[in-house]
């Protein structure tokens, strides 16, 4: 292959470099109907987000195996058109963690996108949430390695933020902002949850910023909390606005069908940033990825890289791309 022709992602990472392709949105739903109104929608729209079912908040109580067992239906019904659903599960330590797990792993290992690990304490907890679905992987004879994600709401967590997207089997870091500021006994006030406050108060700015910090240092997705304003689309596309240009998270929950689209959206690079990324990806390739110059401005392996991630993430919005583009450097996504 002549050096012109080697791909963007080759020619500018290593293999350990490579972020997770993570859809920009996360998707929580743990009624039945809701769960399969979700699928019905990510059907529709395409996998340019995620299904997250939940066995911790959204099962009934006293009815957690049946809830597990019917998650895991879901995963492997024709519902999981494009095999982007994981699953939450109970905490570690919770008396149906351990329940769970065996459900979900056992009858729905190979089509699991993730399991989502609830409040670890800290590192020890996500190694021991590790093990425990690595061993009911191995009876069940599941070779793959399952990804899993987690959230930071504890004091401990946050402590240990960096050894926790250091953590091998982790692929994302959420932020849990609700139990994050209850955890504070009243010191944050609940305004902090909401969707302008959360952008302001020091203690869970700072909490956000170090969350993204080191899953950026780890080649880890860190994805941004809920908005519970789930009505206002106007405060919603805000708050994500803010996450993904400000805040360096590139993925975020949400709680409501209604948010889906205004996250996909505020995530989404503009046409004009992707036209401007196509010419300067497609000058470095044909410059064998060597400096040039473009529009009067030089750019080298730092800014492609940029540029190259950018259009990645057009790719995973579903923005338009030019047929030769998507051929070229995108068929093997399709």
């Amino acid at each position: 292959m002549a050096t012109g022709t080697v791909h963007p992602r080759d020619a500018l990472f290593d293999e350990g470099e490579r972020s997770p392709p993570l859809p920009v949105c996360d998707h929580y739903c743990g009624v039945e109907a809701r769960m399969r109104k979700s699928l019905a929608l990510q059907a529709e729209l395409g996998p340019v987000f995620d299904v997250t079912l939940d066995c911790e908040d959204g099962a009934p109580v006293g009815r957690e195996a049946d809830h597990a067992r019917l998650c895991a239906e879901l995963v492997m019904s024709a519902e999981n058109r494009f095999g982007r659903v994981g699953a939450r599960v109970h905490p570690v330590g919770h008396p149906s963690f351990l329940a769970d797990v065996e459900t979900l792993v056992g009858r729905a290992g190979e089509r699991l996108a993730y399991l989502m690990l609830p409040k670890p304490r800290g590192v020890a907890d996500v190694q021991a949430a590790a093990e425990a679905i690595d061993h009911v992987r191995r009876v069940h004879g599941i070779e793959r390695a399952l990804p899993l994600h987690t959230l930071v709401e504890t004091h401990g967590a946050l402590r240990e933020v960096d050894a926790i997207a250091a953590h091998p089997r982790i692929e994302s870091v959420s932020f849990g902002l609700m139990d994050f500021v209850s955890a504070h006994r009243g010191a944050i006030p609940a305004s902090a949850m909401g969707a302008a406050g959360q952008f302001t108060h020091p203690l869970v700015v700072r909490a956000k910023l170090e969350i993204a910090a080191a899953c950026h240092a780890h080649g880890k997705t860190p994805s941004h909390c809920v908005v519970t304003e789930f009505k206002d689309l106007h405060a919603l596309a805000a708050a994500a606005g803010r996450a993904a240009r400000e805040f360096g998270y590139t993925r975020m929950w949400s709680i409501h069908p209604d948010q889906i689209r205004a996250i996909v959206e505020a995530f989404a690079p503009t046409a004009a940033e992707v036209d401007l990324a196509i010419e300067i990806v497609r000058a470095a390739q044909a410059a064998d990825w060597a400096p040039i110059r473009h529009r009067d401005t030089l750019h080298d392996r730092a800014s492609y890289r940029y540029y190259w991630q950018l259009l990645e993430r057009a790719w995973r919005t579903g923005q338009p791309l030019p047929a030769e583009v998507r051929e070229a450097w995108f068929h093997a996504a399709a």
